[in-house]
């Protein structure tokens, strides 16, 4: 059965949205690319920065709240109605609650064949990547190094800080039924 999901698992900067853009130019079939990014962009203005949706604390530390949680659960749903459409998908995601994220996904993607990613990266080069960016808050690559992997199974993990995109991308493609 060819592989419907590959969900790559991995804190901030640590460069999961250029690996999964590096895994759709090296799969043969044409896969979509999701990322938390893409959940959180779409919430409504204030549920990006209100104890009911997502926060970002100075420190790197995100905390969640209700609302934004329910949305995640129907995110998860939803992607995974994508992929049993026949097209595979790719997601880009941050496991904040570490196993119990795994756990949500694993309920939302019963019955597809889905490659569990982990993308490692060293906390040093992964918070220089933060800073370079500009975008996130500082302290949020190092606080999730380690932290989003705590628990979490992987049926394969790349280390992207010494090696580029596109070979970890290679290095995930031999484990994909495509």
């Amino acid at each position: 059965m060819p592989t419907h999901v590959i969900i790559l698992n991995g804190g901030s900067s640590a460069g999961k949205s250029r690996l999964a853009r590096c895994l759709q130019d090296v799969l043969v079939r044409e896969w979509l690319t999701f990322g938390a990014d893409t959940l959180v962009e779409a919430l409504p203005a204030r549920l990006r920065s209100s104890a009911g949706g997502i926060g970002f604390a100075p420190g790197g530390e995100v905390a969640t709240g209700d609302a934004f949680q329910r949305m995640d659960v129907a995110w998860s749903v939803g992607v995974a109605a994508i992929a049993r459409a026949g097209v595979p998908v790719i997601v880009d995601e941050v496991f904040l609650g570490g196993p119990a994220s795994q756990a949500r996904w694993r309920a939302a993607l019963t019955g597809l064949a889905t490659l569990w990613v982990g993308v490692r990266c060293d906390p040093d080069v992964a918070a220089a990547r933060e800073a370079a960016r500009g975008d996130r808050p500082t302290g949020m690559a190092r606080t999730q190094a380690a932290a989003v992997h705590r628990g979490v199974l992987y049926d394969v993990e790349v280390d992207t800080t010494h090696t580029d995109a596109a070979g970890c991308a290679r290095t995930i493609a031999t484990h994909v039924i495509d």
